[in-house]
């Protein structure tokens, strides 16, 4: 906020700091003077303005008596209201300079980790300057922003934000971070089709970091009912999505199905088959419809986790 010169700097780069602490300091000596030469103005016009008043005071007196002209009284109360004027100006001078002498001790604005420290000790500082002496950044609690698509909006406006989880984990990494939904931007981004969001998360643990790349899910709800294949199970054809379902005498049946959504190479199906059918995962190219297959392996769909639903479908691989 002003310019000056760094005398000292009180913190050690990638420290944590917390709102306040002082971080740097500039030299203090011409804005110490600054001060003293605003105050002693301050008290020679309060000096002047005391005198001013006083004569005022007894020109107002002698023009009782007749004693002193109207315009001459009126001379005198004038200076005297001059004078007061300067007082007002002189303290305001002289908070202006206290004000100034305040800012070179510079404190963090905020807690949280200190970046690089990027000027020594010695360095000439501008007052606002587009230059950082340093960066912090807030990592307790911290702050995720994703998007998802404009589709998913009314689902999430439905629910609102109350209680919904956020779950943010770095790549490859498992026990993502918990937090909570805490903003909807106020507008569809038209050039992507989606709208921002952000969690929030204490971050105790630091897991999180500040610009890291992370993989978000957020949970609307659960369905413990929900059947789901492997996305490759299912086909497109004329009539639409289909399903080759192998029935217990060994042919291939082409069973329509209708999906809501595709998370984590699982497709839920919405409509058009019940758990416990054995569908083909691999290989429809060689399906003839209606016709016997040769099943090659089969394997049991477990249930995602991250899916939260219980029920699914064995898969198998036919030829």
């Amino acid at each position: 906020m002003v310019d000056g010169q760094i005398l000292r700097v009180d913190f050690q780069q990638g420290e944590n700091v917390r709102a306040g602490q002082l971080l740097f300091q500039l030299d203090k000596r011409p804005f110490q003077a600054a001060l003293d030469q605003a105050e002693g103005k301050l008290a020679q016009d309060e000096a002047t303005a005391a005198n001013n008043k006083a004569m005022a005071a007894r020109a107002n007196e002698l023009l009782k008596q007749g004693v002193l002209a109207a315009q001459d009284v009126q001379t005198t109360n004038s200076q005297a209201q001059a004078s007061a004027a300067a007082v007002q100006a002189d303290k305001a001078a002289v908070e202006t300079a206290k004000v100034n002498l305040g800012y070179t001790d510079i404190r963090a604005p905020i807690s949280g980790k200190a970046g690089a420290i990027l000027v020594n000790l010695g360095n000439l500082v501008k007052a606002n300057d587009t230059n950082p002496l340093t960066t912090i950044n807030q990592v307790e609690p911290i702050y995720v922003s994703f998007n998802i698509p404009e589709a998913d909006l009314a689902a999430l406006r439905a629910k609102g934000t109350n209680h919904l989880k956020v779950a943010a984990a770095p790549p490859n990494q498992q026990n993502p971070a918990q937090g909570r939904l805490t903003f909807i931007d106020n507008t569809v981004d038209a050039t992507t089709g989606t709208i921002r969001l952000m969690g929030t998360f204490t971050n105790r643990d630091q897991k999180l970091w500040p610009g890291e790349y992370l993989n978000v899910r957020l949970v609307l709800g659960t369905d413990p009912n929900a059947v789901v294949v492997p996305a490759t199970a299912v086909q497109s054809g004329q009539q639409g999505k289909f399903i080759y379902v192998v029935q217990p005498d060994g042919t291939a049946v082409a069973t329509p199905v209708n999906t809501s959504r595709n998370y984590q190479q699982l497709a839920v199906i919405s409509s058009g088959i019940t758990p416990g059918k054995s569908v083909i995962v691999d290989g429809q190219d060689r399906v003839v419809p209606n016709a016997k297959v040769k099943v090659v392996r089969t394997v049991q769909t477990a249930p995602s986790p991250a899916s939260e639903a219980n029920a699914a479908t064995p898969a198998g691989e036919a030829e």
